[in-house]
């Protein structure tokens, strides 16, 4: 990941460039003379940018996700701290892992500048109080990884949370959608998701908020992969929490292991409804309790249990 070198903290906000995602866009200028058609294909050839903004930073994100997994692997923690439209992301990021990857609450945290009512009211200069970013940034440790997310890079609840988790021992790595970023300096490692100009100036919940979803997406995605939360490319780490849930596990073991319908829900009864240790079963034909006690080993890896019962050619 490239190593941020910005203009210093001191510098009147006056005097620094003016991020790209507040700059007028001219391909947008006449955009309330258009009908609704224009507006619609306006944004969405606007919109193309975000991809290539995405795809030009995989190889940093890459990066991440590998820091990522080894500190989690330690019993590390990701964090991720934003304002706004980046602050919620992160939050709803962090949010859908649990269901989706079973992932432990505490693991993959969101953080947003004002708290919890921030999610769906603005709340009042919360951005701007880089001592409530600092405060929590302080409680990460050596093994944790802080990811402040901001559109323009100068909000001051990351900068605070992004130094804080520096001077603990975290590593620090800051999403923004300015390459001329000023919090980049509390940051390890700046990713620069260059978007350009909004089609509505200023309103980063379009093409910014747009490629920050998509790299957390690829970032979250990667990492619980890293981690063995997924197995080929089924959701087998899924929480079934309700019958449409309940019946995804049937069809994935269905398909996973060759299986007919009364057959995998015979074999998920005898799981307890567990499918990581239904397919442990179904590949390595030890009983269910063993299945558990190797995907314990094997730190829920379905792969990696297969592997220690069968041998890695049969994972």
């Amino acid at each position: 990941m490239t190593q941020p070198q910005q203009p210093s903290s001191q510098q009147p906000l006056s005097s620094r460039p003016l991020s790209p995602t507040e700059q007028r866009n001219p391909r947008s200028a006449g955009l309330d003379e258009l009908d609704t058609l224009g507006v619609l294909k306006v944004m969405n050839g606007e919109d193309q940018a975000v991809l290539t903004a995405v795809a030009n930073v995989l190889p940093q994100l890459a990066e991440l996700v590998d820091i990522a997994a080894k500190r989690m692997r330690r019993g590390g923690t990701v964090h991720y701290f934003g304002a706004g439209t980046s602050g919620r992301l992160g939050v709803l990021d962090a949010s859908e892992l649990l269901p989706t990857f079973n992932l432990e609450p505490g693991r993959v945290v969101g953080h947003i500048a004002g708290g919890q009512a921030a999610l769906v009211n603005a709340v009042e200069n919360a951005e701007d109080s880089a001592d409530d970013g600092r405060r929590v940034g302080g409680e990460l440790g050596p093994d944790d990884v802080a990811i402040g997310i901001a559109a323009s890079g100068s909000t001051p609840y990351v900068r605070g949370a992004l130094e804080a988790a520096g001077e603990a021992g975290a590593h620090t790595v800051l999403i923004s959608n300015n390459p001329q970023a000023p919090v980049a300096e509390a940051a390890a490692a700046h990713i620069v998701l260059d978007t350009g100009p909004e089609v509505v100036t200023g309103s980063t919940r379009l093409k910014a908020g747009t490629a920050q979803k998509l790299t957390l997406n690829g970032f979250s995605t990667a990492l619980m992969i890293a981690l063995g939360r997924t197995w080929r490319n089924l959701m087998v780490s899924v929480v079934a929490t309700n019958d449409k849930l309940r019946e995804r596990t049937v069809r994935i073991l269905c398909e996973a292991a060759d299986l007919s319908d009364a057959e995998a829900r015979d074999l998920l009864e005898r799981c307890d409804g567990e499918l990581k240790t239904a397919l442990v079963v179904s590949f390595t034909s030890v009983t269910p309790l063993a299945a558990a006690t190797l995907l314990d080993d094997a730190d829920g890896s379905v792969r990696a249990a297969i592997a220690a019962s069968t041998g890695p050619e049969d994972a």
